[in-house]
């Protein structure tokens, strides 16, 4: 950045050095006090946090403030261009539930909106209100908190009490309200301490007394932050305890709650990041202990879909990769009774599938495109939604109906805004429900979506590969290699980054940026083998391929070297960080929003929230000298070395339990410490948020905001 705007000395971290033995190697720390050793309270109440360390990260945020002063007014401006492109009064299209339809809308300067539902064939009506989320979240400001976010949010199935859960810390722990919609009072005391999940049963069906018993069911976290139990209770008993349902023994499993497609059962679901186990409740009769569909086998996945007599199965089982579907009878959920029905086709990722009264929907990708495949169960013949565009999403969006003969599925791409389709399943009508309006205005014959392939080196992990790269650029885009480009890109867990609408984005396009995926591996961009050539032991295809993007992006005279902003965030700023380290030169700057940098030290550390979960991920390298050596091979915060580094942006969330602050804020300071230029290394702690920063949407514009405004600073220093 201009050397104008360098006023202030950056902050000083002091070096406490730290010595770490493990599997015969030796590491070194200076800066592990940077993480309190309290964090678990810390979460809970961020006053906790221990003086010196608020000292440290509060000079970094004025120190970032200092540097960012003179972009203040672009701020405001990208964050006006912003909010314009955003409908004040939007609403989603209301979906059908029995006699109601239910629906969110914003009313203008709404940051959270309310909640509603409408009588199914009354178009004309505002609606009932059901929750108004921006008064409570004013509320709770009154109570001291200044964060809010809703979680989940679902109606009984007598739609007379309405269950929600809300984070005022932002770090993910959530608690649990109910209200009584006839009244709209709450319903006995709040439910501390969960993980937002949340499930209603359908007993009231069953029950000749319909108002005695109606039984919810939600996950508990534990101390170490861990979604791990599942519990019910009879909210219309005030005296009722809470009865615990499951309790996961394994650390590496998180547990989440589901309600099956019929409706007819509470799913629990147990999983790490390559091995699924599903336990079922009678959705009737909830005080049944649940039954386990079919226990955990390593890197084996499964997801059960009930249908009529049979369950539908999602699964990779004998090395199906792309994954197939296979079915079962109800009665007999076990593997051993489980046969092929849709078989594996390589090349083809079923994504998900769902099913209605007759019907079997999947959702693939072939070629790197998505599609919607419909089955008509009874004569076993299917139709293909599919669009002509070179790159696009598709999305589903389920619905509380199992007998209906619309799917409602949503479409975009990076040019063409968001649309909501209702699709006839039986006679193959198409209705466009809702496209997203853009009151600023926006003319599709502005803007170029182009998908190309870039070669990538082999360098150990196997054959080169070409790796899929999505592009927008405005219309009159010169191809002269002077523009500057956003190189965004994430590559793991098999997260694949859609080729969707985002309006944001066309504040930089306008600004004469040309913003590129990296559809590296380490993503399903190109199948679930393209995941499994991008982790573990082979993830240094990951950077590599980031890395040859770029290069290759510049060979092609899209930029040059020195104009690429390698943005990512959480697993994507280990992307950066990694890549930033393996070339820095290539970079002009760098955006590392809540980055997952100081991966061999979180690794090791068997406490933090997710260490045991993402051992099938990275590798462990408490037990595993292979996992350790691997790591350390591409740790960004332990390859940090003297380097003439670019301008590097680093976000953080003080109550973040998905990447803590002090991996970021370790960073900032080693990468400060080995810097050899004059570039400014800034770091940004948000004090009241966690890992998906402000929940407002507007609140979140004003961060997008600032990270376009530090883009387009930098970019004045390429020309």
């Amino acid at each position: 950045m201009p050397s104008s705007t360098r006023k202030m000395p950056p902050p000083f971290a002091e070096k406490r050095p730290q010595t770490i033995t493990q599997l015969g190697r030796e590491r070194h720390d200076d800066y592990a006090w940077l993480k309190d050793e309290n964090w678990r309270k810390v979460m809970d109440e961020p006053s906790l946090l221990k003086p010196d360390i608020r000292t440290h990260l509060e000079s970094e945020n004025a120190y970032t403030k200092n540097l960012t002063a003179d972009t203040k007014d672009l701020q405001a401006q990208i964050f006006a261009e912003m909010k314009g492109r955003i409908k004040d009064d939007d609403s989603t299209v209301p979906s059908p539930d029995g006699p109601w339809a239910y629906a969110h809308r914003y009313r203008p300067g709404d940051q959270h909106g309310e909640y509603y539902r409408t009588k199914k064939d009354d178009t004309n009506s505002t609606g009932e209100p059901l929750l108004d989320a921006d008064a409570l979240a004013s509320k709770f400001k009154e109570q001291g908190f200044s964060f809010f976010d809703i979680g989940s949010l679902a109606h009984s199935d007598n739609h007379k009490y309405l269950a929600y859960s809300v984070d005022v810390q932002g770090a993910e722990r959530y608690d649990i309200y109910v209200l009584d919609l006839q009244t709209g009072r709450p319903v006995g005391k709040s439910i501390e301490n969960t993980a937002g999940d949340l499930v209603w049963a359908d007993d009231t069906a069953s029950n000749n007394h319909e108002e005695d018993c109606l039984t919810l069911f939600w996950v508990e976290r534990d101390d170490n932050n861990r979604p791990s139990k599942v519990w019910r209770k009879n909210i219309l008993d005030d005296n009722a305890e809470p009865s615990m349902v499951y309790n996961e023994p394994d650390p590496g499993f998180f547990v989440s709650l589901g309600g099956s497609d019929t409706g007819d059962y509470v799913e629990i679901n147990c999983h790490d990041h390559t091995s699924a186990e599903t336990w079922l409740i009678s959705a009737k009769m909830p005080k049944t202990a649940p039954i386990c569909a079919e226990p955990r086998l390593r890197d084996r996945e499964y997801d059960l879909h009930d249908h009529a007599e049979h369950f539908y199965v999602l699964t990779n089982e004998n090395g199906a990769t792309d994954f197939k579907i296979m079915r079962t009878k109800r009665s007999m959920p076990n593997a051993k009774y489980w046969q092929d029905y849709i078989p594996h086709t390589p090349g083809t990722l079923i994504l998900g599938i769902e099913t209605y009264k007759g019907y079997l929907v999947r959702l693939e990708r072939i070629n790197a495109l998505p599609r919607i495949v419909i089955r008509n169960l009874d004569t076993d013949t299917e139709n293909i939604i599919s669009f002509d565009e070179d790159a696009y999403a598709l999305g589903l969006m389920g619905g509380y109906e199992f007998e209906t003969k619309w799917l409602r599925f949503t479409y975009s791409s990076p040019t063409t805004p968001r649309q909501v389709f209702d699709y006839n399943m039986v006679t193959g009508e198409r209705i466009l429900r809702k496209t997203m309006e853009i009151p600023s205005g926006h003319n599709q014959a502005d803007y170029i979506t182009k998908r190309i392939q870039i070669k990538a080196r082999a360098n150990g992990q196997g054959e080169s590969e070409s790796i899929p790269v999505t592009m927008i650029m405005a219309a009159n885009f010169k191809q002269d290699g002077k523009a500057p480009c956003i190189l965004y890109g994430y590559g793991s867990y098999g997260i694949t980054i859609p080729a969707g609408f985002r309006t944001n984005l066309l504040s930089l396009i306008d600004r004469g940026f040309v913003y590129a995926i990296a559809h590296v591996r380490g993503s399903k961009a190109k199948g679930y083998d393209w995941y499994t050539k991008g982790k573990l032991s082979t993830k240094q295809a990951t950077f590599d391929d980031f890395v040859d993007v770029g290069r290759g992006l510049a060979a092609e005279n899209y930029t040059s070297q020195g104009r690429i902003i390698a943005h990512g965030g959480s697993a994507g700023g280990l992307l950066v960080g990694a890549a930033l380290n393996q070339a820095p030169e290539l970079f002009g700057a760098a955006i590392a929003a809540v980055p997952f940098v100081d991966v061999l030290n979180t690794m090791s550390d068997e406490s933090l929230p997710l260490t045991p979960p993402e051992w099938p991920e990275w590798g462990n390298p408490l037990t595993d000298e292979s996992a350790y050596d691997t790591i350390a091979s591409y740790c960004p915060y332990t390859n940090t070395v003297d380097a003439n580094y670019p301008p590097v942006l680093i976000t953080a969330g003080l109550t973040d339990p998905r990447v803590t602050y002090w991996e970021p804020a370790k960073w900032a300071a080693k990468l400060r410490d080995h810097q050899m230029g004059t570039a400014p290394i800034m770091l940004k702690t948000n004090m009241d948020a966690g890992h998906q920063g402000e929940p407002g949407r507007y609140d979140s514009l004003k961060e997008t905001a600032f990270e376009y405004a530090f883009a387009v600073k930098v970019s004045e220093d390429f020309i």
